[in-house]
């Protein structure tokens, strides 16, 4: 199987703690409404201060609605505390935004991942099949993108329009781990405070292309 084409399978990854299970329970049943084939629904997930990690029943539970759309799909929750604790990001850890946005920068460090996934915000929802955008050509870079409507005005190159908006990015996670892209997110934001910590580190250091809007 090569990147540009993703075959009958769809690897869709979540990331957060117990209060975000609402929404990946919305977001993965969009995904369902409009794509019959089989979903790989990873979700990372962590204990940290007052965040609680999110707990097996919901993993059962939610592979249990995928698999009434399709008998192949799965659910896999992996729990990431003790790999977020090594390594915290010690600079933003009060910033306005969880300190577990950032867990998706510890995707290189699961071997369970495949080489291929789609990152979706837990408030991300499914209007259509999403084939087209997983199917999209990432063999040349590590992540892509649909430009920040107001990040280009802030933090990008106004005549690029290159700043992406995070919420929704496809993963090269094979070119990841060669280059070594996610270890130097967490070193940046472990020692830079940033507003969207994660999300400007990605956009600081990542081989990027952009998305058609259309994926916004």
């Amino acid at each position: 199987m090569t990147l540009e084409k993703g075959g009958d399978d769809l690897n869709i990854l979540y990331c957060g703690d117990q209060n975000i299970t609402q929404g990946v329970l919305m977001s993965t049943l969009s995904l369902c409404k409009h794509c019959n084939k089989k979903l790989n629904i990873y979700i990372l997930t962590a204990t940290v201060g007052n965040h609680k990690a999110i707990e097996r029943e919901f993993a059962v539970t939610l592979e249990k609605e995928v698999q009434s759309v399709n008998e192949n799909s799965t659910v896999t929750l992996l729990d990431l505390s003790e790999k977020f604790h090594s390594y915290l990001p010690v600079a933003n850890m009060n910033t306005r935004f969880t300190p577990l946005c950032m867990l998706r920068l510890f995707a290189d460090e699961v071997a369970e991942l495949p080489d291929k996934l789609l990152y979706l915000d837990t408030d991300v929802m499914c209007r259509k099949d999403i084939s087209s955008l997983y199917n999209t050509d990432i063999e040349d870079v590590e992540i892509m993108g649909v430009p920040d409507r107001y990040g280009k005005w802030f933090f990008g190159n106004v005549l690029k329009h290159d700043y992406l908006n995070s919420g929704v990015l496809l993963l090269n996670m094979k070119y990841i781990r060669e280059s070594g892209l996610f270890l130097k997110c967490r070193q940046m934001c472990r020692d830079k405070k940033m507003f969207m910590p994660d999300q400007s580190a990605l956009n600081k250091l990542a081989n990027k292309r952009k998305l058609p809007d259309i994926y916004n």
